[in-house]
């Protein structure tokens, strides 16, 4: 049986925010692009959340529905620096830690803690360290797998600490609404509501021949998820293959301009990243549709992906590759990197030709 942790802190890009500028505690801040730019919100103060504004929202949206709203561009490498020390503290605990964004990780701590319900110690500890490295503060989730453990992490959100003890995985997401299971957006919503689903109970409890015929393969899937069922292990990142930024929507988006806005914020985020990597040759836009369908599209532009061919191939992928269904979440990477020998000027500091 493994011990599973979700750490995911708490309003990560506008915490710090407050935590630099002392004078934003207590007031809505929100972390977003230009809204004249089709600008969208990477993330709000919870102060700004009680207004209804979220992460993937239009920034003018979000403006209008809380005005006001402090707006702050966002400084992805401050978040990157941070998020740097956070996962010097996860390595300090387990050398299996997943990264999956700047402030979210799963941690495999099994070796250590035999079972989730003796994990306490060692996620008050963990959480104890974070709130001492960075002043920030982390909700975390303990179970023997990823999915229990990442639902977990966001019930007593902020600074929570959730555990569900082993067996009782299917008990504790039973009275949830289904659309919080991974992969069950808006339009798979409406569709098991249709059928008389809308607790996770009745999706688990349900006949599998009937989840089948109705609803294809998928609907077995989702019923292994609503039975607290979840193999996949937590597998760290050791070799450097692709820098990926994503980002998944709170609700599935089919406006053309704010999956436009929220690929610049990827590209945003990706930045840091990319002035300080190898060289990398090939981009990569993934897609996921809210029927768990996953699109994903390369592109090698025939040049080095400095940061100036990074934004529009970007955008060109998604023109070329999306259908106009709504998408539950949007990524960006970059791979296929090229080795530079020692002394070799990396090729973004070169001078650019005019």
């Amino acid at each position: 049986m493994r011990t599973i942790l979700h750490v995911d802190l708490d309003a990560f890009y506008s915490s710090i925010e407050q935590r630099d500028r002392p004078e934003l505690r207590g007031k809505p801040v929100i972390v977003g692009g230009d809204p004249e730019s089709r600008g969208v919100v990477a993330t709000a103060s919870y102060e700004a959340r009680k207004f209804g504004v979220h992460s993937a929202m239009a920034t003018r949206t979000a403006l209008r529905l809380c005005p006001h709203g402090i707006l702050i561009h966002p400084r992805f490498d401050v978040y990157r620096r941070v998020s740097g020390e956070l996962h010097e503290l996860f390595q300090a605990l387990t050398p299996l830690v997943e990264p999956v964004a700047f402030d979210e990780a799963y941690l495999d701590i099994t070796e250590r803690v035999s079972s989730p319900e003796r994990a306490g110690a060692a996620a008050r500890s963990l959480k104890d360290w974070i709130r001492a490295k960075t002043d920030l503060t982390a909700s975390i989730g303990v179970a023997t797998n990823k999915l229990v453990a990442k639902i977990a992490s966001d019930w007593r959100k902020p600074d929570g600490l959730t555990i569900v003890r082993t067996g009782e995985e299917r008990e504790f997401l039973a009275p949830l609404q289904v659309n919080r299971l991974l992969g069950i957006g808006p339009q798979t919503e409406k569709r098991l509501h249709a059928a008389g689903i809308e607790l996770v109970a009745q999706l688990a409890d349900a006949a599998p021949e009937w989840l089948a015929a109705r609803f294809g393969p998928g609907g077995l899937q989702w019923q292994r998820m609503a039975q607290g069922v979840d193999e996949r292990a937590v597998v760290p990142d050791r070799e450097l293959k692709q820098i990926s930024r994503e980002r998944t929507f709170p609700r599935d988006i089919s406006n053309r301009n704010a999956l436009e806005g929220a690929l610049n914020e990827l590209v945003d985020e990706l930045i840091p990243s990319l002035r300080e990597a190898l060289p990398a040759r090939t981009l990569t836009l993934k897609l996921r549709y809210e029927d768990l369908a996953i699109v994903t599209r390369r592109r090698t532009p025939g040049t080095v992906v400095t940061e100036d061919v990074l934004r529009p191939e970007a955008q060109r992928l998604l023109r070329e590759s999306w259908d106009g269904r709504p998408l539950r979440l949007l990524g960006l990477g970059i791979s296929n990197f090229i080795p530079v020998p020692d002394r070799q000027p990396a090729l973004f500091d070169l001078p650019s030709r005019q």
